[in-house]
């Protein structure tokens, strides 16, 4: 943990509710990054590591506790797309963990006071695709093959000891099923977060049997869902904290919708900070936001749940 106690995350949980960040690549576009290839943010990785940093720090300053780091896409398949060698891939996934960490040291030298976590993002094969299948699920690989493609990046991630390990944006129970396999025996805690759409993981799969997946894994802390619109997570915290009993991760999109083809957002934006006290009511522990929510909302977030 990146701060001088030796307070876990897991231990944070069973007394408060933790902010999480918000989207990284929102941060990064702000700031002037193209992010228009395969890679997304884990370009920078290599192009602009300063620039991860930088997003990082901003979101500690705006009151988040936990930085997700910009793994998300960063697979062995995608960069070796790039030309890049399975040796360097790995060290750009240890990477995206030490720029996290680099992160929250800065924000400590600059008055931080508080616990600060990392969270190594592990996102869903359909990321690696980069064709919106994220948001589909249902790739047609069995648990075992999705399982084989996971579990080589988890075990690098883990190696680099972030705090926890997120799971996240997983669209259907066979890529959920295949990453709780995959964090078997790795010795870093979990969180296990779906897309969803209405009450069901973007697959079309209920979302108890979703959640009920998680309730007996050991390595999971919290179950939840992110990368979603803000109004169907009132549902999911019920649904998820009745059926595993364990903490609830939630970190909602703004509202607006992505469209895969033209790579660009549309609508408008519903995501208020008011929102998170019904959430921490219904269990929530784990608040935050992802795709098009920036420093403002999260500071928006802090002040409501720590006031």
């Amino acid at each position: 943990m990146t701060s001088n106690t030796s307070r876990t995350l897991a231990d944070a949980l069973t007394t408060g509710t933790v902010v999480l960040d918000g989207g990284m690549s929102n941060q990064l576009e702000s700031a002037g990054h193209d992010l228009s290839d395969e890679l997304w943010s884990a370009r920078l990785l290599t192009e602009r590591p300063e620039a991860i940093v930088e997003a990082h720090l901003g979101y500690f300053e705006a009151g988040a506790d936990v930085a997700i780091t910009s793994s998300y896409q960063a697979t062995f398949e995608g960069f070796a797309k790039r030309g890049i060698p399975r040796e360097r891939a790995a060290e750009l996934l240890v990477l995206s963990v030490e720029l996290a960490r680099e992160a929250a040291q800065r924000a400590h030298a600059k008055g931080v006071t508080r616990p600060l976590w990392v969270a190594a993002s592990v996102g869903p094969y359909g990321a690696m695709l980069a064709d919106g299948s994220e948001y589909r699920g249902q790739y047609g690989l069995s648990v075992a093959e999705l399982e084989r493609f996971h579990r080589p990046r988890l075990e690098v991630l883990a190696a680099a000891a972030p705090d926890v390990l997120a799971l996240e944006t997983v669209p259907d129970t066979d890529e959920a099923q295949a990453l709780l396999r995959a964090v078997r025996g790795l010795g870093v805690p979990a969180w296990l977060s779906y897309s969803v759409a209405g009450d069901r993981t973007r697959a079309g799969q209920p979302l108890e049997e979703a959640f009920a997946l998680a309730a007996d894994a050991d390595e999971v802390i919290a179950v939840g869902v992110n990368c979603c619109a803000p109004e169907d997570v009132d549902g999911a915290v019920e649904t998820a904290a009745r059926v595993t009993g364990k903490p609830v991760v939630v970190y909602p999109n703004s509202g607006e919708a992505w469209d895969a083809q033209a790579r660009a957002w549309s609508g408008r934006s519903s995501f208020t900070a008011e929102q998170v006290t019904g959430w921490e009511t219904g269990g929530a522990r784990l608040i935050g936001g992802c795709c098009r929510v920036g420093p403002g909302a999260i500071a928006g977030i802090a002040e409501s749940l720590r006031s």
